[in-house]
């Protein structure tokens, strides 16, 4: 007999097979689902056109630098631009309103995850490496946790390595967290390593004051050699990965920051807490001494900024109490840390939720790129690689797919973009600290819907056993309040289907019911592989 979960894609793969074949799907900003193939070819042909224009550009003497900064655990909500009125982000804000400001920008719940896709350009479906390293797991939980990829292989094909091959000399500044080996760690990439990821330059070890109370986690280190870097460049065009280590835990900030909003009346601890918004002001000053130094080096004309982050920030924080099935003392979260409401979206880091993947994201390409555009189509990490390839005139061997599509069209407003393309999340894994169990996501237009694989935790925090499936409509209800599978049953089907044959086409592996599950240990959290899972691993 078929698993739950098998049920589920073969079902619901059928379905989308036949809303296929009744040409509902449609590519392109169609004027109904049912556009005909005539009327798909001159928007396929003007794509075209415009993407040699575009590449024309690139591949001249004015090719851009790029400068992706890459901030850690920094939340939707926490730029002004974006509605935050607790900190002052008067350099991010201006970067807003001199460039675009992405509404419904989506990374991976957590860090290791979301940076694999930002460098390949690829799902955490397809690159293995879904879950943050180093190895973790449940192995007694209800839902088996698929093995995934514990070290970014030195044979991906890279960000680095497109735009290095396309003449740009290319830096990684800051945190890494994609290897647990000789090349690399949670804190950067082995300078040794560097060029087998497609980098030439590697920031030296940080100081262990940085780290301190008091400390910036780099910021202002990793904010210098970024400007040293970007002027010792004179005659290529430069790709700087500024990949900052805050906002994430501990949070330290400078003293006279941190001091100052004690003085403003923000509490030393918890919701709010006076370190936490300070550590949010020494980003924004980072991008104002970067944005100053390129005006006084000439290269803020042609250089394209992308800002966001790696995942949502820490709105709240648990650790399971209770035991599955205990109807005395049932399984449940328990509060145990707040940092930064992430309202109105729910919940916060490492969930599926729209405050754990939707993030704050703005582009800024003075000599091509649209000014002060608010932009709410939603787009995904692995739209950035795409993106910058087609920017800087660079190539990505037939042998690796990219699973994003470039966003140049709403950079520019030159073309047409596929606004009602679906999004796509696989989270085969628990993390019980942010509420996760083992499910997958789709988004198309503004829907959302989250199939959760055999296990849950419901909106009272109260663990729940079995397949179950939530619709949201993220225009009306962006903190995902009402579930609509009841009252929009036809859309919930659709997406299921569409969800499931994404899965069957990337060959995602399904979690299963768990033949170790133990009640007792279902929500252990170790570090500690079993020896069946190592015998598993071994094998493969």
């Amino acid at each position: 007999m078929p698993s739950i979960s098998s049920s589920f894609l073969e079902v619901s793969a059928m379905q989308a097979r036949t809303t296929s074949r009744r040409g509902i799907s449609c590519f392109g900003h169609c004027s109904s689902a049912a556009s005909t193939t005539l009327t798909a070819l001159p928007c396929v042909l003007m794509a075209v056109l415009i993407s040699l224009t575009i590449t024309g550009r690139a591949t001249g003497s004015e090719r851009p630098n790029i400068l992706l900064i890459f901030t850690d655990d920094q939340g939707w909500p926490t730029l002004g631009s974006y509605g935050n009125e607790h900190v002052p982000t008067p350099h991010l804000d201006r970067l807003a309103a001199e460039g675009i400001q992405f509404t419904d920008a989506y990374v991976q719940p957590q860090c290791t995850p979301s940076r694999a896709s930002l460098l390949t350009g690829q799902h955490s479906a397809r690159n293995g490496m879904w879950h943050v390293l180093t190895w973790y797991g449940y192995p007694h939980a209800r839902m088996t946790e698929p093995m995934f990829v514990e070290d970014l292989p030195r044979d991906s094909w890279t960000l680095a390595k497109g735009l290095k091959a396309a003449g740009y000399r290319t830096a990684c500044l800051g945190k890494w967290h994609l290897n647990s080996n000789d090349d690399g760690n949670y804190k950067r990439l082995n300078p040794n390593a560097a060029k087998h990821f497609g980098f030439d330059y590697v920031n030296k070890k940080l100081p262990q004051r940085v780290w301190n109370d008091g400390g910036d986690r780099g910021v202002e280190w990793l904010t210098d050699e970024a400007i040293k870097f970007i002027g010792d460049q004179r005659d290529e065009p430069w790709f700087v990965y500024l990949s900052h280590h805050m906002i994430h835990g501990k949070v330290v900030a400078p003293n006279r920051l941190t001091q100052k909003y004690l003085d403003r009346g923000y509490p030393a601890e918890g919701m709010f807490n006076a370190t936490y918004l300070a550590g949010l002001e020494t980003i924004d000053q980072s991008v104002g001494r970067i944005r100053s130094a390129l005006r006084e080096l000439g290269e803020d004309e042609n250089t394209l900024i992308i800002f966001l982050s790696d995942n949502g920030g820490v709105d709240e924080r648990f650790h399971v109490v209770g035991v599955p099935g205990d109807e005395q003392n049932p399984a449940r979260l328990e509060l145990n840390l707040t940092e930064f409401d992430n309202a109105p979206l729910r919940m916060g880091k490492g969930s599926m939720y729209e405050g754990g993947i939707r993030v704050p994201m703005i582009v800024h390409w003075q000599d091509y790129g649209l000014s002060g555009e608010v932009v709410k189509t939603p787009v995904h990490v692995v739209d950035i690689v795409p993106t910058l390839f087609e920017a800087a005139g660079a190539d990505t061997p037939a042998s690796h797919v990219v699973d994003g599509d470039s966003l140049l069209p709403l950079i520019t407003g030159e073309g047409s973009f596929n606004s009602d393309r679906p999004l796509f999340w696989h989270l085969p894994l628990y993390d019980a600290r942010w509420g996760l169990t083992p499910c997958a996501v789709v988004r198309q237009g503004p829907y959302k819907l989250i199939h959760f694989f055999g296990d849950r935790f419901d909106a009272d925090l109260r663990y729940r056993i079995g397949q179950h499936d939530e619709l949201y409509h993220l225009v009306t209800d962006p903190g995902e309040q009402q579930n609509l599978m009841a009252t929009e049953p036809e859309t919930g089907e659709k997406l299921k289907a569409t969800l499931a044959e994404w899965l069957n086409k990337i060959d995602a592996p399904i979690p299963v019911q768990n033949p170790h599950y133990d009640p007792a240990k279902a929500f252990a959290e170790t570090r500690e592989m079993p020896r069946w899972y190592l015998e598993e691993r071994s094998v493969k």
